[in-house]
């Protein structure tokens, strides 16, 4: 992946300031919960939820067992319709790729709709480095931009600003951007969304190139798929005489049918809605409707080594809902800049490792930016089990061993800092495998009670930091059940 979010120190020492943001802290609460409690009922309407999650599932493993095939239809049937297909094996290949098409127009400004995948190779930066400027057009997503700033949730970018914060970024750089904000502006959401709908609108009219991402490719036919909510996304797609899209290879679907699910499982999980109110599908170029010129660039940049791996592969299901964001008490509290990347929040966690490796600090302590509970894994519509890729990742950092990567296969080191975890980890093992050692222990341990410290010394202060230790029984459970009959004696 880029290095946008490079210098980011690790989650813990980034949450660790986040927590103590009070204003930070409350536009997460305030937000995520609304969020949560709309989704909630939103997906209570549907009878056959969990039917649709199940299919949503399968076909997503499907896909991706099938991958290579389908991605081969998809060029197929983009070039019939007569569009251009590019394969890009990482962000430097794309952003050279995207930067020279858009040379070749002769155009210095482009618009952008649905950029998660832009922002994860760090297209903005290679294009302005080029002397080209890319204007983001998603409300969130121009907060972001206009506030230097970065996004910090999947479905709502600038999650972490408030009403007034957001007035203050209007009033003091839409100016320098291009239309400045009304005289006067308030903090009310109707004013808001006029500035920037009045700011966006002549770069629409302007622009004679796109830039785009898709929530999902149909393979049968070749057409792209973009949901918004807004109309901006709808705008991109039609108005420039260019458009570039650039998307994850995982974001295929086999048929229309397929995509019938999605369509259902997708606004419901993340903007609460039936259906979305923008929905845009296109398919090539055609004469006399929309853009002259259209380029499909297919983005790797991890995702085949993520696919290599058995378990951590789920994560490729993921359609961008946001959802376990909304329920997550981690991310609630720390925020999505915590994670430094693009993909904020659980599904973040198992994400950015997988594409960027466990090598940096910050990738490696991402798989334990989680309590574990579970809530992540219930909503998603997917039913990624991020717990169990956490607890997965988590293995892979302490003790390396074989992975994929760039498509070669590699026995990966330990990550530095887990020497104390592996030497419990190795203890647990032999303990457990030995029934008169565990035994021995568990007594020992319940003897010596009263000894016991609150708080681990040494390594250990890090896991205590936030919790105490656990009080030990007064006996193992062995003991308790061999002197009750297994509770038949009536015996607490």
């Amino acid at each position: 992946m880029s290095g946008t979010f490079v210098g980011m120190p690790a989650f813990p020492k980034a949450a660790h300031d986040a927590v103590r943001n009070t204003t930070l802290r409350g536009n997460l609460r305030h937000a995520t919960h609304t969020i949560r409690a709309k989704r909630a009922k939103a997906v209570a309407e549907v009878e056959d939820w969990a039917a649709l999650r199940e299919a949503g599932k399968r076909i997503k493993d499907h896909t991706l067992r099938h991958l290579d095939r389908y991605l081969e239809q998809v060029e197929e049937a983009v070039t019939a319709a007569g569009g251009v297909v590019h394969w890009a094996a990482d962000a430097d290949e794309a952003n050279a790729l995207v930067t020279r098409l858009v040379q070749e127009t002769g155009e210095t400004e482009v618009v952008k709709v649905k950029s998660m995948a832009t922002q994860e190779i760090g297209l903005n930066e290679a294009l302005a480095e080029a002397g080209i400027n890319a204007y983001e057009t998603d409300l969130a997503e121009l907060i972001v931009q206009l506030g230097k700033d970065r996004p910090s949730h999947i479905l709502v970018p600038a999650i972490h600003r408030n009403r007034g914060e957001i007035r203050d970024i209007f009033e003091r750089e839409m100016g320098e951007w291009g239309r400045p904000a009304p005289e006067g502006l308030t903090d009310t959401p109707a004013e808001l969304a006029e500035a920037a709908r009045l700011h966006l609108r002549e770069k629409f009219l302007r622009a004679k190139v796109g830039i785009s991402g898709a929530n999902f490719m149909v393979a049968e036919t070749g057409t792209l798929v973009v949901v918004e909510s807004e109309g901006n996304g709808r705008m991109c797609l039609t108005l420039p005489e260019t458009l570039i899209s650039v998307v994850g290879i995982e974001k295929t679907v086999p048929t229309w049918q397929d995509l019938e699910v999605f369509l259902q499982t997708l606004p419901r999980s993340s903007t609460a809605e039936r259906m979305n109110p923008y929905t845009s599908t296109w398919t090539g170029t055609t004469d006399g409707d929309g853009p002259r010129v259209f380029h499909l660039v297919l983005l790797d940049n991890g995702r085949t080594d993520t696919l290599a791996d058995e378990v951590g592969r789920q994560a490729l299901r993921c359609i961008r809902c946001s959802a376990c964001l909304n329920v997550c008490p981690v991310y609630e509290r720390a925020g999505g800049h915590a994670y430094g990347s693009v993909y904020p929040g659980p599904i973040g966690a198992i994400l950015s490792p997988q594409l960027r490796g466990t090598g940096s600090e910050i990738d490696a302590s991402l798989p334990y930016a989680s309590s574990l509970c579970g809530a992540c894994y219930e909503v998603c519509p997917v039913a990624i089990d991020i717990p169990e890729v956490l607890v997965h990742l988590r293995e892979r950092v302490v003790q390396g061993g074989p992975a994929v990567r760039r498509g070669n296969k590699v026995l990966l080191k330990p990550a530095k800092g887990h020497a104390a975890e592996r030497a419990a980890m190795r203890a647990a093992q032999w303990a457990f495998t030995r029934p008169g050692a565990l035994r021995a222990g568990q007594r020992l341990a319940s003897r010596t009670r009263r000894f016991h410290p609150r708080t681990l010394p040494g390594p250990g202060r890090a896991w205590t930091g936030g919790r105490e230790l656990p009080a030990v029984p007064a006996e193992p459970f062995r003991d308790w059940w061999q002197r009750t009959n297994g509770g038949k004696d009536g015996a607490k």
